[in-house]
Formats: C-alpha cells, sequence, structure tokens
C-alpha cells in the first residue's frame, strides 16, 4: 500500500488539472475537425464516386485530378503533414502553435480518408436500383440523393465511426506543434517523466473513448442498415416511391 502511495504521490495526476486540461483539448481535437471532414469529406467522396469511369456522370480528367491529391494526402505519415501543414495554420487561425492550430492539419489530413470511405460505400449501392430508379425518370441529383446516399448509410456511419477513431488517434500527434492532448500528455509526463498514474489514466481515458465512439457508431449503422430491415431483399419501396416524386 505505501509504494502505492508513494507513487501517486510524484504523480502530476493529483498535483494538477492536466488530465481534466487534456481531456478537453482533446475532445476539441476530435470534435471540431470532424465536423469539417464531414462537410468537406462526404461531397469530396460523392464528387469522386459520380466522376468515375462508369460513374453517373464520368468525367475522367475531373476523377484522375481529385484521386492523385488524394491519393497522395493520404500517402504522407501525419506527423509529416502537421510539419508540412504550418505555414498554412499560420495563415488559416493565426498561429502555427497550439489547439486551434492542430485542427488544421487534423482536417486536412482526414478529409480525403473519409471521402474514399464515402466512395467505396457508394459503390457498393446495387446497380439494379440505380437502374430503376433512371426508370422512374429520376435525375442524377435524385439518384444520388435519393438513391445512392439513402442505401449506404449504413455503411457511410461505419466509415464516420473509423474516421472518428482515426482523428483520436491523430490527435496524440498534436503536441508536435502544441495541441495538448491525452496522447501529448501521455507522451510529455507519462513516458518522458515515467509518470505512471498519468500514462495510464490517459490510456484508459483513450480507450474508454475509442470504445464509446464505436459503441455509438455501431448503433446507428444498425439503425440505418436497409437490409436488416428488409431481409436482405431489394429497396424499401418507399425509396423508388421518394424518387418518383
Amino acid at each position: 500500500m505505501n509504494a502505492v502511495a508513494e507513487w501517486f504521490d510524484d504523480s502530476l495526476l493529483l498535483k494538477t488539472d492536466a488530465v481534466p486540461v487534456a481531456l478537453n483539448q482533446t475532445l476539441q481535437l476530435v470534435f471540431v475537425p470532424f465536423v469539417f471532414v464531414v462537410l468537406f469529406g462526404i461531397p469530396l467522396g460523392v464528387l469522386l464516386y459520380v466522376t468515375a469511369p462508369g460513374g453517373l456522370s464520368p468525367v475522367r480528367w475531373v476523377n484522375s485530378t481529385l484521386g492523385v491529391v488524394v491519393n497522395v494526402l493520404r500517402s504522407l505519415p501525419f506527423l509529416v503533414l502537421v510539419i508540412a501543414l504550418w505555414p498554412l495554420g499560420r495563415l488559416l487561425v493565426g498561429s502555427s502553435l497550439g489547439t486551434v492550430a492542430a485542427m488544421v492539419p487534423l482536417t486536412i489530413g482526414t478529409v480525403p480518408f473519409l471521402a474514399r470511405i464515402v466512395e467505396s460505400s457508394l459503390r457498393e449501392v446495387d446497380s439494379g436500383k440505380i437502374d430503376a430508379a433512371r426508370v422512374v425518370g429520376a435525375t442524377r441529383w435524385q439518384i444520388i440523393t435519393k438513391t445512392c446516399l439513402p442505401e449506404s448509410i449504413s455503411s457511410i456511419i461505419a466509415g464516420l465511426t473509423i474516421t472518428i477513431i482515426a482523428l483520436l488517434g491523430f490527435s496524440a500527434l498534436a503536441g508536435v506543434i502544441g495541441g495538448g492532448g491525452l496522447g501529448d500528455l501521455a507522451i510529455r509526463y507519462g513516458a518522458r517523466s515515467y509518470d505512471g498514474p498519468v500514462l495510464w489514466t490517459t490510456v484508459l481515458l483513450l480507450i474508454v473513448l475509442a470504445q464509446a465512439f464505436q459503441f455509438i457508431g455501431d448503433y446507428f449503422a444498425r439503425r440505418t442498415d436497409h437490409r436488416a430491415r428488409t431481409g436482405g431483399g431489394g429497396a424499401p419501396e418507399t425509396s423508388l416511391q421518394q424518387v418518383a416524386g
């Protein structure tokens, strides 16, 4: 018992509010970029799907250009991307350091990740359902909004779950530009200063957050899965009725 007491007595955990502050920073580093990732990533994924060869409106040069940009950003290790985007962070938020500045590379680095997930999800939509929508006179916009997206929503939600957990992992590197967060606290104090209580508390909090995100994502993915509600058959009748309307 004395050894355990001494272990905690020497820890930053009981002396400051470092852990609550770091938790708050992590939540900011996850949820604020996530909003922008959704706003830009989903439309980009739809555009990649629509302009692809065999898509609803194939435009080879647009698809190729976007594909190269997405692949380049996805191929860069996140730490390299953080350093490379220092000037852009200073331009957009007035500083290259801090929690807000860290949100810039977090957003830019994750948008292509989600875009590819959305593109893949849309490709899984049964071509027969798209043909059926065309038969009833649906426009490309109606096919996307009333057939493709609704039919792939479960898969997209699963992709959003993967994305937010990826952001949680990326946020650990925010300390490189002074962004703070649980990962930065675990590295600076838990590992480098050999502060065991801080290290294991941050690890536990990160695990709890990841599990919570996964549970919520899985719940909504199941609730929106058309296959589960229609017994694996075709698209619900209401889908075609909405398109026809």
